[in-house]
């Protein structure tokens, strides 16, 4: 070991730890070092299973070569079996003369006359083999023959001598040696595989999900799910310094009327009973922080019966983490630096300090309680100077508010009016649109002349010259109004549209925390108030005497602030939380303004305000959304290529071709019929479930 500046170095005993588990400060502790402060480089060649806990930065860069050779050599060794020595990704010049075996798929083969190339290809990388027809013995044609045979996605093992490569290929890291080959026995052959395995591939989407085990050789879903690996793998090494305790929660749970809706299962045991399938394991973390475990983390499969999109799926993962003893800044520093820690060493970006945004000034603002801070473009409150010019869309409304569009009038008038549809379409849901040209020789054009000519354009752009970014020649105002909320959140995903197709959204990493959002929100639909979270959220104290004072339908209840924060990165809510309310007494009063009976409350929540009455620790935590997550990371726009089996956009699996029906014997004996008021669509074409059919 080598200790940390100023301090004498001490030999660090060897001890055996489990493989993927960071060196504590109790662990150092144990095996003989007088102070564990600091930080400590471990190097792992004479026992294998210990590995580095952290890298003091005055650590040479010699130490660190040796250190990564070593690991190098180990994970080398320790993927040797029976059917290879090597990977196809290991090969170097340094090999050259060595005697291995490689085992693998045939990526192509190709057939040069003289001699036959085969590229042999395993989840590490690709390494080329020659068969030699010129000069070869009868063994050596017979080799060469079979190479000819192979297809693509054989399966097979090769072993012959490390040569160097005439014609290297500067683009692969094998790519200065081959593999001459004495040896080629086929594992298992192949058929033609229904699309190429290549990083650019010809498949539609469709075809991919139905054959996904074909689709996750490729190398971009390949290193997604590495990707992923790395991160869940990092988070654990996180977790477990800080004294978190990985926990399993029940999957089958009771089924609550809040929130998406549940996916149920029937109890076979309990007929005419059924489970739900967690959407989250909410009341669970709560329970173990009652139960005196301080501090939980699971890595933890949830559900949820939603309308898909590109980043939703029926089933999903979260980061799933509860703390004792905290307020709402131990959590956001704790697990901003868990979001700092796996950034820097999966893709090497370091983030500054995260900004504390509320929830109000980011609406104000942005128009969405996630807003991406990597470009301008903030809303304009315009409705000063918008009213009084008998423009009934501006006149009757609770706000007019403006966005600047940099740099695009001179797009055609046909273009901008296109805008005007997409302002109104279901993405962003704003009822009309109005847009002012700033052309670039000063005049103004806009789209509702009829009522607003110059001077009012002006007094609209100086307005929008106070935001950042301001409003120039050359650049086009959007305008939206309508009431408050409604309208700041249509501007807000107009913003988030308009930046994608500008080119806004596609570099760098912006992240911040968005704090202290809405208790409740206003259910048109139920006409009452619900959780904006959930129902366990602590309101803020100063709050609760207005919460629990006014009529359940009174509008103010809209500005009572819940202890709440959501982790935004990039316009992504990444992860989100609250500090909760640990009083049966606060619990109920929450409850009671959410329109449960004293005995709706109790049947749902008994249980858990039963545990607050044996002495609850005030706890709170937050959940990420792993998918997401690992999207971000990997630069991509669907969290599908981070699942290995995900769900097409209606839920479906047609890899497996389910949901689908149960027989009549398993109804029956689950005590409940079928009863179908739309036809079920219909399963995907294949019936096999992407199983190639017998011939």
């Amino acid at each position: 070991a080598q200790a940390p500046e100023g301090r004498e170095a001490r030999v660090l005993r060897a001890r055996r730890v489990p493989r993927g588990r960071g060196i504590t400060a109790a662990r150092l502790r144990a095996v003989g070092v007088a102070s564990a402060r600091g930080t400590w480089l471990a190097w792992s060649v004479p026992v294998p299973h210990l590995r580095v806990a952290r890298v003091n930065a005055g650590v040479s860069a010699a130490h660190r070569t040796m250190l990564n050779e070593a690991h190098s050599a180990e994970a080398g060794a320790a993927l040797k079996t029976a059917n290879r020595t090597y990977t196809c990704g290991d090969l170097r010049m340094a090999n050259v003369g060595e005697q291995v075996t490689l085992s693998g798929w045939v990526q192509t083969a190709r057939d040069m006359n003289h001699f036959a190339f085969v590229d042999l290809r395993d989840r590490f990388g690709i390494t080329q083999v020659i068969f030699r027809k010129d000069g070869a013995d009868e063994a050596g044609l017979k080799r060469y023959e079979a190479s000819n045979k192979l297809g693509r996605e054989f399966v097979i093992k090769v072993s012959g001598e490390v040569i160097e490569r005439s014609n290297k290929n500067k683009n692969r890291p094998t790519g200065d040696v081959e593999i001459q080959a004495d040896s080629l026995e086929v594992l298992n052959s192949s058929l033609t595989p229904p699309f190429k395995i290549e990083d650019e591939t010809d498949a539609q989407e469709d075809t991919r999900m139905r054959f996904r085990y074909l689709d996750i050789r490729r190398n971009p879903i390949k290193d997604a799910l590495l990707l992923r690996n790395r991160v869940t793998r990092l988070v654990r090494d996180y977790m477990g310094d800080r004294e978190f305790v990985e926990v399993e929660t029940p999957v089958l749970i009771k089924s609550t009327p809040e929130g998406a809706r549940d996916f149920v299962v029937p109890s076979r045991m309990n007929p005419g009973q059924f489970y739900a399938l967690p959407q989250s394991p909410q009341t669970f973390k709560q329970l173990l922080m009652v139960a005196g475990l301080d501090r939980y983390f699971q890595i933890v499969k949830c559900f949820r019966d939603e309308e898909l999109r590109a980043d939703r799926q029926p089933e999903f993962t979260q980061i799933d983490c509860e703390m004792s003893f905290v307020a709402q800044e131990d959590i956001l520093n704790l697990f901003e630096g868990l979001i700092r820690y796996v950034f820097k060493e999966v893709i090497g970006h370091e983030f500054p300090p995260f900004q504390r945004m509320e929830f109000s000034e980011a609406m104000d603002r942005f128009g969405i309680d996630k807003p991406d801070l990597r470009f301008d473009m903030e809303l304009v409150d315009i409705t000063g100077c918008a009213k009084g010019r008998d423009f009934k869309i501006f006149d009757e409304a609770e706000i007019v508010v403006a966005m600047c569009c940099k740099g695009i009038a001179d797009w055609s008038t046909k273009k901008i009016k296109e805008l005007e549809k997409r302002a109104t379409g279901q993405e962003v849901g704003a009822s009309a649109l109005v847009w002012v040209k700033y052309n670039k020789d000063g005049t103004f054009d806009c789209s509702a002349k009829k009522f607003f000519g110059d001077e009012q354009c002006k007094a609209w752009v100086e307005a929008a010259n106070k935001k950042p970014g301001g409003c120039e020649p050359g650049d086009v105002l959007l305008i939206l109004a309508g009431p408050k909320l409604k309208t700041q959140e249509s501007m807000g995903k107009f913003r988030h549209l308009m930046g994608t197709d500008l080119g806004l959204r596609s570099q760098g990493f912006k992240a911040l925390w968005v704090v202290n959002f809405p208790m409740l929100e206003w259910d048109e639909d139920e006409e009452r108030y619900v959780a904006k979270h959930h129902p366990f959220t602590s309101p803020w104290s100063e709050d609760i005497e207005m919460m629990t004072s006014l009529d359940k339908k009174d509008p103010k209840l809209a500005d009572v602030r819940a202890n709440a924060y959501d982790m935004v990165i990039n316009g992504v809510e990444v992860g989100g939380g609250s500090i909760r309310i640990h009083s049966r007494d606060l619990q109920e009063k929450v409850f009671e303004v959410l329109g449960f009976t004293k005995e709706e409350a109790l049947k749902q929540f008994g249980f858990l305000m039963g545990a607050f009455e044996y002495g609850a620790p005030p706890h709170g935590g937050l959940a990420f959304g792993l998918d997401r997550l690992c999207t971000i990371l990997g630069g991509k726009t669907t969290i599908r290529d981070y699942i290995a089996f995900p769900k097409n956009n209606m839920g479906r699996d047609t890899m497996i071709d389910t949901p689908s029906g149960i027989t009549d014997a398993q109804l029956e004996e689950l005590s409940i019929g079928v009863v179908l008021k739309d036809k079920a669509p219909a399963a995907a074409a294949g019936g096999s479930g992407g199983y190639p059919e017998q011939k």
